[in-house]
């Protein structure tokens, strides 16, 4: 059983690399600019790469120039010490070269200038919190009562920057989502702050950049850019509490979550407060599970519960010792989260 798992496991990770993100984002690249940020660097990306080349391609003209046999031969004693032409040509590379290079310093402060603040008032604060291995967001507001918690899953609304502050619960990650901003590194002790505006609806993928742990590579987010009025629903739907359940399955479900997983994971509206895993209130509405690992559904859900060290290795989600009775139950109780 344990050898099939494996290999089951393997084949979803390769049927299922993108996690949330959808085809229109492959591959994952910082060279396209769906946002306000990332269309000011990337001209300065850009130019900094085609500079890049040109030196490339003069250095090995020159080399290859060198390199050729001339049809005479200069004795070295007969070489003069001094050469005019050389000299010349010497100071035109070390003054076009200065010149270019202070071009391009010129260019990079006044981009990190234009970068360092977003152009309006954000539209959201969220407090992103990096753990081995997923992300924890927090949408923040004056009203406590407005206050949620989230996991994997950033929805945003387009057109609007938002402004992230960016902590660790552990070691140092890293927040990127490439098509819409740069890399800003989560540290221990630190808030660093970022911010983007997704200029299209659509679904942005997003990686820890730093290597963190065995998982790094399974450290997902995705960022759902939703249209001014669908984030407003989603927003509200977020702030409600985890409806009663309706079959008496789902109650003992509840009952045992709260008993078996309550210390670690939260779910507002029950006794389950726990902050060491994911907040699993609105569980359902979320595409996938394991921080972009798998899809969300009943079967990988499942699996997940049953033995999550199979399907991720080294997560601090221990593999419980339960029954499948135990098992479906927890299951319809967390099928209710929506």
């Amino acid at each position: 059983m344990r050898r099939l798992s494996v290999t089951i496991t393997s084949s979803v990770l390769a049927a299922y690399p993108m996690g949330a993100g959808n085809a229109a984002d492959l591959p994952m690249t910082y060279l396209a600019a769906d946002g306000a940020w990332n269309g000011l660097v990337l001209p300065l990306t850009w130019g900094l790469l085609i500079l890049s080349l040109a030196v490339i391609v003069i250095i090995a003209l020159l080399v290859l120039f060198g390199a050729v046999p001339r049809a005479r031969l200069i004795p070295i004693q007969d070489v003069p010490l001094t050469d005019s032409h050389a000299t010349l040509w010497i100071a035109i590379g070390v003054a076009v070269s200065t010149l270019v290079l202070l071009g391009f310093v010129g260019w990079n402060s006044m981009t990190m200038a234009k970068v360092a603040n977003p152009p309006s008032e954000p539209a959201l604060d969220i407090e992103v919190r990096g753990h081995q291995w997923w992300w924890e967001f927090v949408y923040l507001n004056k009203d406590p009562s407005q206050i949620f918690i989230t996991a994997n899953e950033i929805h945003v609304p387009v057109g609007k920057p938002v402004r992230f502050a960016l902590k660790t619960a552990d070691v140092i990650h890293s927040f990127w989502v490439p098509r819409l901003a740069g890399k800003t590194d989560t540290i221990p002790g630190q808030t660093n702050v970022a911010w983007f505006e997704a200029d299209h609806p659509g679904v942005y993928r997003g990686q820890c950049a730093q290597y963190c742990g065995m998982q790094h590579a399974h450290m997902i987010l995705a960022v759902y850019a939703d249209r001014p009025d669908e984030f407003e629903s989603w927003r509200k739907a977020q702030l409600q509490a985890a409806p009663e359940p309706s079959s008496n399955e789902a109650r003992i479900g509840e009952d045992l979550f709260i008993e078996r997983c309550g210390a670690c994971h939260a779910v507002r509206g029950t006794t389950a407060m726990g902050h060491v895993g994911p907040d699993l209130t609105h569980l359902m509405s979320r595409n996938t599970i394991a921080a972009g690992t798998l899809p969300n559904n009943p079967g990988f859900l499942s699996g997940w519960i049953a033995n999550p060290q199979d399907l991720k290795p080294g997560a601090l989600m221990p593999r419980p010792d339960i029954s499948g009775s135990d098992l479906a139950s927890i299951r319809s109780f967390l099928l209710t989260l929506r």
